[in-house]
């Protein structure tokens, strides 16, 4: 079975982080993703989807993540069912995210700290990759390759 989800969208509202009775970290937060194909004479629809991220991707998001903000996010799409208070059973459909990334520009008006890819599974290891610099390296860094012989794979 396959069940896989990439979405990427602004978010409605800042996310609130909750603790569960065993004190586990979650947080549950709505993305606004706009659909990839417009009617023609018809405007672009909007789909609001509900994410679901645990433990350090909890934490993560809500302190680095507000209202506005553009966030990449993976994992599968689950349902659960619950009866409201009218006694009516409801279904509700939910992506439980696996990695959490910035996909805002630092200069948005999103908010801090986009432009790079961030495992949500990692906070504390959070770091913006910068490219690499090859000048800083001496010559006897490099060996010459010997193409004479036959390649070892």
């Amino acid at each position: 079975m396959l069940n896989v989800v990439a979405v990427m969208g602004r978010l409605v509202a800042d996310p609130e982080l909750r603790k569960t009775p065993n004190g586990v970290s979650t947080t549950t937060f709505t993305i606004a993703c706009d659909r990839s194909y417009v009617k023609p004479g018809a405007e672009r629809q909007t789909d609001f989807l509900d994410i679901v991220a645990w433990r350090s991707s909890a934490e993560f998001v809500c302190k680095y993540f507000r209202k506005g903000q553009l966030i990449a996010a993976n994992g599968s799409l689950q349902t659960r069912t619950y009866e409201d208070k009218e006694g009516k059973k409801r279904k509700v459909y939910e992506i439980v995210a696996d990695n959490l990334h910035f996909a805002d520009s630092k200069g948005s008006s999103g908010g801090g700290g986009g432009g790079g890819t961030y495992a949500a599974a990692t906070p504390a290891r959070i770091q913006e990759e910068e490219p690499a610099s090859y000048s800083a390296g001496a010559p006897d860094d490099f060996a010459v390759i010997d193409d004479s012989e036959d390649l070892p794979f």
